[in-house]
């Protein structure tokens, strides 16, 4: 009797622990469906756009030290910034706010420095600012930059005139008051800025408006914002806030068509009643912030289907012009400077957010992430005169092969990421093609199940590829000042082609993208 219970017992215990080991090392199953000669719309390169404000040290001290400083620049322009935003092809930059282009008059921007006035940043920390970066500091860091500027108006607490007189500045080649007045501070040519936003959250921070109230005002100011020789403008109108599915409709019925080139939406990775750390945080806070990427696609599809009943032919496009991860400030910094570091779990979120804004390309035709500089999800970060880039800056950059490429229809089945009873897809993935060359981009947010790929292209055969991965060892690493490397893409040897099906182990906690010729 004895015997058979420890026989039992030993059964049991060999059990259990064969469970526990096969569970550790337990893979996802998963395949995907490529099919290379079936491509839909493009994937505009102005997805992978860019938001600068006049916020904490994005501005000031991010791209802008003064002509002065010894920190080496070109016109007062960090040169570290510049080249680190080239490298990623960086396609349009956003600016001056926010909430801030609401309050901002841009006549107090131009002309001697040593002139312009000042003016209190009563959104962000109460701060005051001298004036010394403005329109022409801006346009010149896009022309170092090589990228299309964006230029919000001022809705809130501007007028029509000041607005149009702006874009004539920026944009009339003959003789008139405001291009005269470009010409004396030492701008022959305009610059032909081709973006305009027409406020910014004007449902909020930019006037508290209704959208009645703001479309008949849209409506007022886009008509005086003017075409001037070849250079036509593509206006944005001010769009909702998340999950405000109204203000979309009222907006697409009250603003014709031919009025606003887009609409745009805001959208925060953002747990508002419990933020969190950026760094040191559990695994039901990571398992949480993954989870809400991924609702923005639910989010996205019902601002789109609204979309679709007014345009069905997809004529406006859904510009979502501040999307990102937003988490508590970093201790000891100013909490309205929104300073926050930026860990492995953010290239996830910006891995995924660009994987689907792909997919919707159709409808998404520009995108901008909150914010490049030193604020909340950054691509970069600047102390003194150090630099470094953060692992969504590496994401920006292993991505750019997406850019003005077509999008493949792509058929994911995947394993899920479980956590306490819930769950999300483990993978997400885009696929797009370029001069016979297809990129697929794969995230598996899973923390400690690998996924075992199939990858099954059709209408094209596989001769070879080559691939990148972003890993660490740990969800929350992130790189420092003085370990800027912590976490970079490496080369990625592994899988290998039969029947021109790729195979390949996708490490847990990874984004891997792949060139495939």
């Amino acid at each position: 009797m004895k015997n058979n219970y420890l026989k039992k017992l030993t059964l049991f215990i060999a059990s259990v622990s064969f469970l526990f080991i096969t569970n550790a090392f337990a893979q996802h199953e998963a395949r995907i469906v490529i099919n290379a000669d079936l491509g839909e719309h493009q994937i505009s390169r102005h997805i992978y756009g860019h938001f600068s404000e006049h916020l904490g040290r994005c501005i000031y001290g991010g791209y802008w030290v003064g002509e002065d400083s010894g920190i080496p620049n070109t016109r007062g322009i960090r040169d570290d910034v510049v080249e680190a935003l080239k490298a990623t092809n960086i396609p349009n930059l956003r600016w001056p706010g926010g909430c801030f282009a609401d309050e901002y008059h841009w006549m107090d921007g131009i002309g001697p420095r040593e002139d312009r006035p000042t003016m209190i940043n009563t959104h962000w920390g109460g701060v005051t600012e001298d004036n010394s970066f403005g329109t022409h500091e801006f346009l010149d860091l896009c022309e170092q930059l090589g990228t299309e500027p964006v230029i919000v108006g001022n809705v809130g607490s501007g007028t029509v005139e000041e607005l149009s007189n702006w874009v004539e500045y920026v944009n009339f080649d003959g003789v008139s008051p405001m291009a005269d007045l470009r010409r004396e501070n030492g701008r022959e040519d305009p610059w032909g800025v081709v973006y305009w936003g027409i406020g910014n959250e004007n449902w909020g921070c930019g006037g508290y408006m209704t959208p009645e109230y703001y479309s008949m005002l849209y409506r007022n100011y886009a008509t005086y914002a003017r075409n001037y020789g070849d250079t036509h403008l593509r206006k944005i109108a001010g769009g909702a806030n998340a999950s405000d599915y109204n203000w979309t409709a009222v907006l697409m019925r009250e603003i014709p068509h031919w009025m606003m080139w887009g609409l745009s939406l805001h959208h925060y990775t953002v747990n508002w009643a419990d933020m969190g750390p950026a760094t040191g945080f559990s695994e039901y806070r990571y398992f949480d912030k993954i989870s809400r990427c991924y609702d923005i696609e639910d989010v996205i599809k019902r601002h789109i289907t609204i979309m679709d009943r007014y345009d069905p032919e997809k004529r406006v496009a859904l510009v979502v012009d501040e999307w990102g991860a937003w988490y508590r400030v970093e201790p000891g910094t100013n909490p309205r400077f929104l300073y926050q570091q930026n860990s492995l779990r953010d290239a996830f979120v910006a891995g995924i957010s660009l994987n689907y804004f792909n997919e919707m390309g159709d409808r998404i035709r520009m995108a901008n992430i909150a914010q490049t500089v030193n604020v909340l999800q950054a691509l970069i970060l600047t102390e003194d005169e150090k630099m470094i880039m953060t692992p969504t800056y590496h994401i920006f950059e292993m991505y750019k092969g997406h850019h003005d490429a077509t999008s493949l229809p792509l058929h994911l089945e995947t394993g899920n990421y479980e956590y306490e009873g819930n769950s999300v897809p483990a993978l997400s993935a885009s696929a797009s093609k370029k001069d016979g060359s297809i990129l697929l981009s794969v995230v598996n947010v899973d923390p400690r199940q690998e996924s075992e790929l199939l990858v099954d292209l059709r209408g094209q055969d596989i001769s070879n590829y080559s691939s990148r991965i972003l890993t660490a060892d740990e969800l929350d690493a992130h790189n420092t000042f003085d370990n800027p490397d912590e976490v970079v893409p490496r080369e990625f040897n592994s899988g290998r082609i039969r029947n021109n099906e790729l195979r390949v182990t996708i490490p847990a906690k990874s984004v891997v993208v792949f060139e495939i010729n």
